[in-house]
């Protein structure tokens, strides 16, 4: 019987699905971070999606890992005071 690691490490060894995989990993751990940091902050989504000028619906989706826009997720980090910071230089091909 093939355990879920077994079958995702196996996965993982196909290039194109190792690249997808890391990019979903990267977005739903930013998803956590802005959960976690609402909660500590102890305002409810509600609040947050007020001052952050989106809908709670909005914050919700972005909580929970769904797809937003850059905007969405640029507001709710600037309303719960989180700062950005690319590790990554970025050059011109």
């Amino acid at each position: 019987m093939k355990t879920f690691r077994n079958h995702l490490n196996t996965s993982l060894e196909n290039s194109d699905f190792k690249e997808s995989f890391d990019e979903e990993k990267k977005f739903i751990e930013l998803a956590l971070k802005i959960h976690e940091a609402r909660e500590l902050s102890g305002l409810s989504q509600l609040e947050v999606s007020k001052k952050a000028h989106v809908t709670q619906q909005q914050l919700s989706k972005l909580e929970n890992g769904n797809s937003c826009n850059m905007m969405t997720f640029l507001k709710v980090c600037n309303a719960l005071g989180l700062n950005l910071d690319f590790n990554t230089t970025l050059t011109a091909s």
